[in-house]
């Protein structure tokens, strides 16, 4: 086996999807999605065995250019996270009934595909296509069946679109420059390369650019919080669980990695970035009256501490944030869909509007409290983990970096904990809430089950991913 399947299990699923019809295109795509997440499954027990899972063709003969996939502990780790919470997602979209569902789910899938390519593409230009394709599904996601008037979200995924693909232009002129100086854009070709140190800095700021939008850094976030808020929840979930994670992934695996030297040069003025995104992001959210909006702002100040820990260029750091990565991917896929679970009984966003709930639905205050409090990184959950780890590596580069990113824990403890008591407590609303039904807690326990598991036992994801973060701390040094 190579791990092409995967890539060919999503994409045919997607048209096997759109071309089954409304009844049942629910169903395929949550069929499509279990089998994805198995393969992977089945592809880490060949990895972990020793088996060669790449897969190398001659795609462009010229240019060369190849269609690469390689397969690491980190890139599994990231198609663990992809193909993990793809059923949850999907899952959580049968909560919601959607015009055309056909589309809508095939495009899921399709934007899957294009994700899960971004992680295993180990040629310059076949990740780049891949890094683009995934633009094209959250684009009409977002705009058919987003919520407010079509000319709010027209305005918020042109600004998305504009920003992302803008950026994502800057790295492609880094590839054709890479491509002329190595005759190959093949990733280890990149990494052999005798750059000067002016190359390299040119080169880390045009990857830096793509990234810093992706991810979204401060001051290259503000398309955020309003494509977060009138995507649905499933185009909402599919863009802070997973879409994010490319921008961070890509840090490690090609921007670091090739600009060596400049990446030490820029680290500090980066990290202070990084750190103040923490603190910038934790300010906004305390001004929020609308539910998606608080946690799509608390969403940029959980991912500038995980940037942080990437550009501290230590190992720890590469392990918090990784460990960070899919910490927040469960987490922030779990509290958005129980902001979709609020919006489908009272139809509402706005906090204030709400309260009461935890005397009608003990159960999903329950789930909800759960989740504020592994956001907030709680001790046994799995974003303590990540925390931890990305502080401790602050620490080591510089102790006033580590306080100053620590107050992300007050902060976050602060505004997500008041909007816990504003949103489930108080007095009884006098509007019915129902608790939740089975599908919509099945999502919600996977989802604890595994934050828990892994905030009590996160050695296997640390064995997966090590080797394959010391490999690009020895590149980078």
């Amino acid at each position: 086996m190579n791990i092409s399947i995967v890539l060919i299990l999503l994409l045919a699923g997607a048209a096997f999807t759109f071309f089954a019809g409304n009844k049942f295109a629910s169903k395929i795509a949550l069929l499509v999605s279990v089998a994805s997440f198995v393969f992977t499954l089945y592809a880490l027990n060949l990895y972990l065995n020793g088996a060669d899972l790449s897969c190398k063709s001659i795609w462009i003969q010229n240019p060369k250019i190849y269609f690469s996939l390689a397969v690491d502990g980190l890139s599994l780790a990231m198609l663990l996270l992809t193909t993990g919470l793809l059923p949850l997602i999907i899952l959580s979209g049968w909560v919601t009934k959607f015009e055309n569902e056909k589309a809508i789910y095939s495009l899921v899938l399709f934007m899957a595909f294009a994700m899960t390519g971004t992680f295993l593409a180990a040629d310059g230009l076949l990740y780049y296509v891949f890094w683009e394709l995934a633009l094209i599904p959250i684009y009409f996601i977002a705009l058919l069946w987003g919520n407010g008037s079509l000319e709010e979200r027209k305005n918020a995924i042109l600004k998305f679109f504009i920003y992302t693909f803008g950026g994502s232009l800057f790295m492609l002129v880094a590839f054709v420059y890479l491509y002329q100086k190595a005759g190959s854009l093949e990733i280890e070709s990149l990494y052999a390369l005798a750059l000067t140190e002016t190359e390299k800095t040119w080169l880390f700021l045009a990857f830096f650019l793509a990234y810093a939008i992706k991810i979204p850094l401060i001051p290259f976030h503000t398309w955020q919080a309003n494509t977060y808020s009138k995507a649905p929840a499933i185009g909402t979930m599919l863009l802070s669980g997973i879409m994010l994670k490319m921008g961070l992934y890509s840090v490690l695996r090609w921007q670091l990695p090739i600009t060596d030297n400049a990446a030490k040069e820029f680290m500090p003025y980066i990290l202070g970035v990084s750190i103040a995104g923490v603190i910038y992001g934790a300010v906004l959210t305390l001004r929020q009256k609308n539910l998606k909006k608080l946690l799509a702002y608390s969403s940029l100040s959980h991912v500038g501490l995980i940037a942080a820990g990437l550009y501290s260029l230590t190992i720890e750091g590469f392990q918090g944030a990784v460990l960070q990565m899919l910490s927040h991917g469960l987490v922030i896929v779990g509290l958005f869909f129980v902001s979709e679970i609020i919006f489908n009984r009272w139809n509402t966003y706005t906090i204030s509007e709400m309260g009461g709930i935890r005397s009608q639905a003990t159960k999903f205050a329950s789930f909800f409290m759960i989740l504020v409090l592994a956001s907030v990184a709680m001790p046994t959950t799995f974003n303590f983990v990540g925390e931890f780890t990305i502080l401790y590596s602050l620490y080591n580069v510089n102790i006033g970096f580590a306080i100053v990113a620590g107050t992300t824990i007050i902060l976050g403890a602060f505004y997500m904990l008041r909007m816990y008591q504003q949103t489930m407590l108080g007095e009884t609303n006098t509007k019915v809430f129902a608790d939740v039904t089975i599908v919509e807690g099945l999502v919600l326990l996977v989802i604890v089950g595994l934050v828990f598991f892994f905030g009590l036992y996160p050695k296997p994801i640390i064995e997966l991913i090590t080797p394959s973060l010391q490999n690009i701390l020895n590149q980078i040094n």
